[in-house]
């Protein structure tokens, strides 16, 4: 049997195929965000709950976040905190993209880049127009690209004769993974399912952005969990902006660099992380799910690679994705925690590796439902230093093996050797009490220098305000009495840009009332609790037999702070 003859049964039998689904598709009702509503066994099947309890904003805050929108300026802090309000109460799903894209800064991604979206698309097409394949015909595609995947190998254009093509191997790879992922990317929504003119539009879009996106960034290329992320963007914004704001998730180091690369080793890192998070802060769950074999890379690698797409719940799911998009790869952490601590009891109860990892997988309802599982989140914190203690912590591990002592002893035939050697000896015990190294006097030593700079800082900062202050009062008893004079914040620990935030903030609460008092002064708060937190994290890592006296006296000075 010829190629071409493999091809058209293989095309005709992917047609059969659409026209069944097309018929299965009609009459089918969807709910407020393009689910299919389907029936009470089907929703158990696709793992999708219908029943949403979001909060609805009034139309007078929805009118508030029209104009913050209208003048949004993101290196703004009181642009900033205001949205994340609004981000709490519950954005709107028709302001939802709007949102998103002033988050994300679109514009100012698109405008700065030498990158054409559009200019892309068309070098996109001379290959599939030479291996016959269209975007609007996935199921089609992925048979074409099959069989010239099995049929030519890699052994593209070899020949005597044979025109050389002008796609690689790695196109065909790539565009056969990207067809294929787009069959299993939200088959219940309705610009994803079935063969409806708008979901053959809307699988054509998805393909062309991924496609799009693998050629713009070759270093990191396309890899499994990206379709869901692009499929959410493109139901909140159009193509070429649901391209940019993909590309922005991807590369801005805010945000999800550290998750996606060629061969996974940055998620596989994260995950790790995340196991260190989950050790310290629940040890009891970390030790249940270790003795009943279940791992962190089980069920975290899923949840982050697509952004907690799988939960039923989607009202719960777009509130994760604005907290993502607000606070980037912390809020991803901090979602993480938020469901294993709602599962922890559940967990605890079951010991079969069987039972626990499909509660992981597949969350139940009532745990992601909005009203239970986002107040929740909210409540859940997880701070820059803390991931960059826990990624170092992760690190030293790696490099050095869990549980190592960081100094180094010298050995009886080093002692013996003397001369050079001995020196050699001396000299790498030096350099390795500068390193970093594991273990929990690691990870303190490292916490109590940068709270010692901290500190340093911030007295600085107070002895500058002191002396400022000092020279306004002397200034206002020489000038007369302003007509209104705003009071200033207590506590010394405000900076600079803090009380300028503080006098601006006058005029934005006449528009949007007093309910946001207090947010220009959250940095204040949790810097206060900085050194805090640093130590009491150290110290649930040691052991009472391994704190030192000199430890000891740091961490009471943490303790005083």
């Amino acid at each position: 049997m010829s190629f071409k003859t493999m091809r058209r049964k293989t095309s005709s039998s992917a047609g059969r195929r659409s026209s069944t689904t097309r018929r299965r598709s009609e009459n089918l009702r969807f709910d407020e965000f393009g689910f299919a509503l389907t029936k009470r066994k089907d929703q158990k099947l696709h793992h999708r709950c219908h029943d949403y309890s979001f909060t609805q904003l009034s139309s007078v805050r929805v009118k508030e976040l029209c104009e913050l929108l209208s003048y949004w300026n993101g290196g703004s802090f009181i642009c900033k905190s205001q949205i994340e309000r609004f981000i709490r109460m519950g954005i709107p799903q028709s302001l939802r993209g709007r949102v998103w894209k002033c988050l994300l800064g679109i514009d100012s991604l698109r405008d700065t880049s030498d990158f054409s979206y559009q200019k892309c698309l068309l070098e996109v097409r001379v290959p599939l127009v030479d291996l016959g394949v269209s975007e609007y015909g996935i199921l089609s595609a992925i048979a074409t690209l099959s069989e010239t995947q099995n049929h030519l190998g890699l052994n593209l254009g070899e020949g005597s004769g044979a025109p050389v093509p002008r796609y690689s191997a790695d196109d065909i790879t790539v565009f056969r993974q990207i067809a294929l992922d787009l069959q299993r990317s939200f088959p219940t929504h309705r610009s994803l399912m079935g063969d409806s003119p708008e979901a053959i539009e809307g699988q054509a879009k998805l393909f062309r952005v991924l496609i799009a996106y693998a050629k713009y960034s070759p270093q990191v290329g396309y890899s499994q969990g990206m379709s869901y992320l692009a499929a959410v963007l493109l139901m909140q914004l159009g193509e070429e902006e649901a391209f940019w704001a993909l590309t922005a998730l991807l590369d801005k180091p805010k945000y999800l660099t550290e998750l996606f690369d060629l061969n996974l080793t940055r998620v596989q890192h994260q995950v790790k992380v995340f196991d260190q998070f989950l050790k310290h802060r629940k040890p009891l769950l970390s030790q249940h799910l270790e003795s009943v074999g279940v791992s962190s890379v089980h069920f975290v690698m899923p949840w982050f690679l697509t952004l907690f797409t799988s939960l039923p719940c989607w009202d719960s799911v777009l509130a994760v994705w604005d907290l993502i998009i607000l606070h980037g790869l912390s809020a991803v952490f901090r979602t993480a925690l938020t469901l294993v601590e709602l599962l922890e009891s559940r967990l605890m109860d079951l010991t079969d590796e069987g039972a626990v990892l499909p509660l992981l997988l597949r969350v139940p309802f009532d745990v992601s439902k909005y009203a239970v599982f986002i107040p929740a989140l909210w409540n859940t914190e997880v701070q820059d230093w803390e991931l960059k203690c826990m990624s170092g912590l992760v690190l030293d591990e790696s490099h050095h093996g869990p549980g190592q002592c960081q100094e180094q002893k010298v050995t009886p035939s080093a002692q013996a050797s003397g001369g050079k050697e001995n020196e050699n000896v001396q000299e790498g015990e030096k350099t390795a009490e500068k390193e970093s190294v594991s273990g929990a006097k690691s990870v303190l030593t490292r916490v109590m220098r940068l709270a010692q700079r901290y500190l340093a800082d911030q007295r600085g900062r107070q002895r500058t305000e002191g002396q400022g202050a000092q020279t306004q009062a002397r200034t206002r008893q020489r000038s007369p009495a302003p007509a209104r004079v705003f009071r200033s914040r207590t506590g010394s620990s405000l900076t600079q840009s803090q009380r300028k935030v503080t006098t601006d903030d006058v005029g934005f609460k006449q528009s949007y009332g007093p309910d946001h008092e207090g947010e220009a002064s959250r940095e204040a708060l949790l810097s206060s609790q900085w050194c805090r937190g640093a130590a009491t994290m150290s110290l649930c890592q040691m052991q009472p037999e391994e704190v030192t006296a000199q430890n000891r006296i740091s961490i009471g000075q943490a303790r005083d702070l």
